[in-house]
């Protein structure tokens, strides 16, 4: 396989990206300016690599969900290019991630998943969140409260409404993923989900909605008429 620097100039992904913007390079070309290199065992270059990396995973993002015991396996990938891959896909949850603002107000379930759904659909533990809010349902802070195992957080009342009492809030909002992608909640949700809002209406704070995100939908409690 020809090596990449001998390719004409205007083929290579660097000079194509730097002459003609990095919109008109596809994903192979742009995961191999992170990759940089190939694998010099079997002459495999970088591009090589990257068409190998997402034929195996099937997307970018399965190949940046992946841990890095399975990115290894790939014959050309090590310790040092899976943590550049990781790395980006970090930074591309964060960067999809816009702050949750003090006053931001939720009129609807549909704008809290807009809102999560890229941080938390990839998530390989569940994470639970609650947000403090006023007497008028606008955002005080986010708490994160647990990040559990593959199928359960963690979550107690007792930690979930220590920051409640703390800040005065008037009502919280719950958030939490399920990392198989199907938001349907499970028994221990619904649980959960009780105890939470009994807890709750002993201290005086209204549980607003419960809301689990999966991949590409989710699922709100109150829409489903599971919180009053």
């Amino acid at each position: 396989m020809s090596c990449i620097k001998d390719w004409p100039v205007a083929d290579r992904p660097r000079e194509k990206l730097l002459s003609t913007g990095s919109a008109t390079l596809s994903d192979t070309e742009l995961l191999a300016l992170i990759l940089r290199t190939g694998h010099a065992g079997n002459g495999t270059s970088a591009l090589d690599l990257s068409r190998q990396l997402l034929s195996r995973f099937g997307s970018l993002r399965a190949m940046v969900s992946a841990t890095a015991t399975e990115l290894c396996e790939e014959p050309g990938i090590g310790p040092a290019k899976a943590a550049e891959i990781l790395a980006l896909g970090e930074l591309a949850r964060r960067f999809a991630a816009t702050p949750l603002a003090p006053g931001t107000r939720f009129t609807s379930s549909r704008q809290v998943f807009a809102h999560f759904h890229e941080r938390l659909r990839d998530r390989k533990k569940e994470v639970f969140l609650t947000l403090l809010l006023d007497s008028k349902n606008r955002v005080l802070r986010e708490i994160q409260v647990s990040e559990g195992s593959l199928n359960a957080s963690i979550v107690h009342p007792r930690e979930v409404f220590q920051p409640v009492i703390r800040e005065s809030a008037a009502a919280v909002l719950f958030v939490h993923n399920h990392p198989s992608g199907d938001p349907e909640p499970s028994r221990e949700d619904l649980e959960l989900t009780t105890r939470l809002r009994d807890a709750g209406a002993l201290m005086g704070v209204r549980v607003l909605d419960h809301i689990i995100i999966g991949s590409g939908r989710y699922i709100s409690l109150a829409d489903r008429g599971l919180i009053g």
